[in-house]
């Protein structure tokens, strides 16, 4: 047997056990599918990345002196995760997405494509949870810190942002991490506004061939795959950050 022949004789081993994974001989449905798994990293990367950005700035709202912004913060916070992620999506893709295209109509259209509104509702989505644990960390620093900061001559800002925030990522990190898990997981929702993600690609495949078990097993492996990486990336931060005999 040549190399070229180890797939189909994977294939119609792994069929013979009850399993159909000849889609994946289908150059078309092969490719889709590969494109499938790329889109959700490149969702989950991209709202990994902007959903921290915006739990950090929410987070220096909810402890800001400015009663305005901490209470405009909260309100952002109780709406966005009291709310259900799919219909967030749907209000922010079905209504806002709508009024800016109309409102654009006449100056270029609407640069805003469902890849983005999926990353921006994701993104605020769990960036109230970040705001939240990066809250308690700041709660966490010990006063006596602070004071030393401020007889150093640090303004209220500069303790927050080169004392304060520093020493709240490391307290705050495990539950950091556990939303990016659960973020992770989120950018299934992207299926349901067309989004070319795994999820979609694989209903795609599998309202032709009848195979959602076979899929649905490709997909829990590669989530599982995804949200362990992101899982071992968090414990080698926490290990990188660990400040030896702080806490003893």
């Amino acid at each position: 047997m040549t190399i070229s022949q180890w797939p189909e004789a994977a294939v119609a081993a792994i069929k013979a056990a009850g399993l159909n994974y000849e889609f994946l001989l289908a150059a078309s449905e092969r490719t889709s599918f590969l494109h499938g798994l790329v889109v959700t990293i490149e969702l989950a990367l991209a709202s990994i990345a902007c959903s921290l950005v915006a739990g950090l700035l929410l987070a220096s709202m909810l402890v800001s002196r400015q009663r305005a912004l901490a209470w405009l913060a909260r309100g952002f916070v109780e709406v966005t995760r009291n709310t259900p992620t799919l219909v967030q999506l749907y209000c922010a893709f079905l209504v806002f997405n709508m009024l800016l295209t109309e409102a654009l109509k006449l100056s270029g259209g609407n640069p805003l494509t469902p890849f983005i509104w999926v990353v921006i509702v994701i993104s605020l989505h769990k960036a109230a949870f970040h705001a939240e644990s990066l809250r308690a960390g700041l709660q966490a620093v010990p006063p006596v810190m602070l004071e030393a900061a401020a007889s150093l001559g640090f303004s209220p800002t500069r303790r927050l942002w080169l004392v304060q925030f520093p020493l709240a990522l490391r307290f705050a990190l495990p539950s950091l991490v556990n939303n990016l898990v659960d973020l992770v997981k989120m950018t299934t929702v992207a299926s349901a506004i067309a989004v070319g993600d795994v999820t979609y690609q694989s209903i795609m495949i599998w309202s032709q061939r009848d195979n959602v078990l076979e899929l649905m097993l490709l997909m829990l492996v590669f989530f599982g795959v995804l949200t362990w990486l992101v899982n071992q990336a968090g414990r080698v931060l926490e290990q990188h950050w660990r400040m030896p005999g702080y806490g003893r």
